[in-house]
């Protein structure tokens, strides 16, 4: 069905500046400032009936829940005592004009190294809901994460009754293995890094993995297994977020519905389901009532594999969401029904429902028009190489990645954004292709003269203000994939999606230019694209990749460098004084 389209209205960057000034002017004077301390360190932690050491923050895996209102600033301070630089990532926070605080290794700051800190400071605004922190160095992330809960601010409430209780779940990975060290093996050898070994709810496995504590006593001490607890005729809100590091996540309740409320700290059009999925990077908000018979039910959430032969842990994480009077009872949690792992027809049904709450501020006439083609690729084995050693990707290749044919590569001696405001040449070139450099079948059976991408770093120039479309195209290179697209420093609208090739002059009377969702992770398509719209205004370098982290480890990624606009509040911040120096 065609959907009705926004008419243009020329004073859409007015109105727009209206819509974020105008509330800041009248809402943000109780807004307070948050003092948080992290101190990344190496714990002992014990899963799966292995004791690992991983890195934590403060000594908790996962970290700890970080919770303001909209408006709030947060002020962490980040104390490196682990044996890995590190950085942190503000998953999905707008960063206007505090680029410094972003986080991402080499693009907005040089890590912090063994030893040495750094206090991330900015300020939320105009974003409520749920967003999360991670690692954004090497795979850290794997095990340093927590979640960001941002309530209404001061004043305001949900556009929903207000729930009686709220609860997060953190959806991750886990490996019997140093995580930093199964991808340091995949790049000596080239071929895939090896899968995780369990999933989890809030870094615990659940009920089905071998060592899991089971039966009733095990189960009324709570060991191994998260449980939530919920009161007859009482409504929930959950906060869900894939915190993996490379597989998105089908995830249910035995018995129960989701009203759909938010994504990625914006509200959405409610609507019903009984199964989410969500790639990683990605968050949903959702209602649930205490309206079944009181008892204790599995909450479980396995994997979404779209890429076609491509191994991946075949596992399934529970919790348990628990009724209070059956708190005591010997019986064992009811088990849902999950998706089968390639169901993509779910996946369409449950990504195609979503719509932003009120009339959608999307940009109607474009300045830039961009299209990206997303996937993986083979390198050839370099003559002076072992390939026996280092070349174990497909038929003595290594994997590789990349948009538009470029695989990225992140700079050593200074970040990005240093290296743009300082006006340091050599660090990076800004001629990344507006399109590809070759027009082929992307989603056919594409030439192996194609399978081997350029390597460099480039990025995208922006001017500020300027409407920007992104047309996000998966292609069958090795493999087509689902893959999950962030943008840092942004939220965009997703006008449309679809499988097969992107055609302009068919796809585009399929756009919603009227309430598409606003989102920082766009989940493409196996097999097909989505269209992206935003409008430039943040200045600074910003990172776009795919969050599947052995994807950006290959090279699937680019940067947009938007350039300051006039005046002060056009313009970055001036760099922190305590930004570490790259040495």
């Amino acid at each position: 069905m065609e959907l009705p389209k926004h008419p243009h209205h020329s004073l859409f960057i007015f109105v727009f500046g209206l819509v974020l000034v105008f509330p800041s002017a009248l809402s943000w004077k109780d807004a307070v400032t948050h003092v948080h301390q992290f101190v990344i360190q190496e714990a002992s932690v014990k899963r799966l009936c292995k004791t690992q050491h991983v890195m934590t923050v403060n000594g908790m895996y996962p970290g700890p829940t970080l919770e303001i209102k909209n408006g709030d600033t947060l002020s962490v301070k980040v104390i490196n005592k682990g044996k890995y630089n590190v950085t942190i990532h503000w998953h999905g926070v707008r960063q206007m004009r505090t680029g410094w605080a972003d986080g991402p290794e080499f693009v907005t700051q040089c890590p912090i190294r063994p030893g040495g800190s750094y206090t991330y400071r900015f300020t939320v605004r105009g974003q409520e809901g749920t967003l999360w922190w991670h690692a954004h160095s090497s795979w850290l992330r794997a095990t340093v994460y927590g979640a960001l809960l941002i309530q209404p601010r001061e004043g305001t409430n949900f556009p929903f009754a207000k729930p009686d209780r709220q609860s997060t779940l953190l959806l991750g990975e886990w490996w019997n293995a140093n995580p930093v060290d199964v991808v340091r093996e995949a790049t000596r050898t080239g071929a895939a890094p090896n899968i995780s070994d369990a999933y989890t709810i809030n870094g615990q496995p659940g009920d089905l993995y071998n060592c899991s504590t089971q039966g009733f006593f095990f189960s009324l001490i709570k060991l191994n297994t998260v449980v939530v607890p919920i009161s007859s005729g009482e409504t929930n809100l959950l906060r869900v977020v894939n915190s993996a590091m490379n597989q998105p996540l089908f995830f249910t309740i035995a018995n129960h519905k989701f009203t759909v409320v938010g994504a990625d700290a914006s509200y959405v059009k409610p609507f019903t389901t009984s199964v989410l999925m969500l790639g990683p990077g990605q968050t949903t908000d959702v209602l649930i009532s205490g309206d079944q018979p009181a008892g204790r039910y599995y909450m479980a959430a396995r994997a979404y594999q779209s890429a076609q032969n491509a191994p991946f842990d075949n596992t399934t994480t529970t919790a348990i969401l628990e009724y209070k009077s059956a708190a005591c009872s010997s019986a064992n949690p009811i088990m849902p029904r999950l998706p089968a792992f390639n169901d993509t027809p779910t996946v369409t049904a449950f990504s195609t429902s979503f719509r932003s709450r009120e009339r959608a501020l999307v940009p109607a006439q474009i300045d830039e028009s961009l299209f990206f083609t997303v996937g993986l690729g083979l390198n050839n084995c370099p003559p002076n190489f072992n390939a026996s050693q280092q070349c174990q990707g497909p038929n003595g290749t290594r994997f590789t990645a990349s948009m538009n044919n470029v695989s990225f590569s992140l700079p050593s001696n200074f970040s990005l954004l240093q290296a743009h405001i300082q006006g340091i040449r050599g660090v990076f070139t800004s001629d990344f292709p507006a399109a590809p450099p070759r027009v082929f079948d992307y989603t056919g059976n594409v030439s192996r003269s194609l399978w081997q991408p350029a390597t460099g770093t480039k990025l995208y120039r922006l001017k500020y203000g300027s409407r920007v479309q992104v047309v996000l195209q998966d292609t069958s290179i090795v493999t087509p994939e689902n893959h999950p697209i962030h943008l840092h420093g942004y939220d965009f609208y997703i006008i449309a999606e679809g499988f097969g090739n992107y055609n302009p002059k068919t796809d585009s009377s399929k756009f919603n230019l009227v309430d598409p969702p606003l989102r920082n992770t766009a989940a493409v398509p196996v097999g097909g694209w989505a269209v992206i719209r935003f409008v430039a205004d943040n200045p600074g370098v910003w990172l776009m990749h795919c969050h599947l982290d052995v994807h950006i480890t290959w090279g699937l990624a680019m940067a947009f460098l938007v350039e300051d606009g006039v005046g002060k509040l056009e313009a970055i911040e001036p760099p922190p004084e305590d930004l570490p120096i790259c040495s």
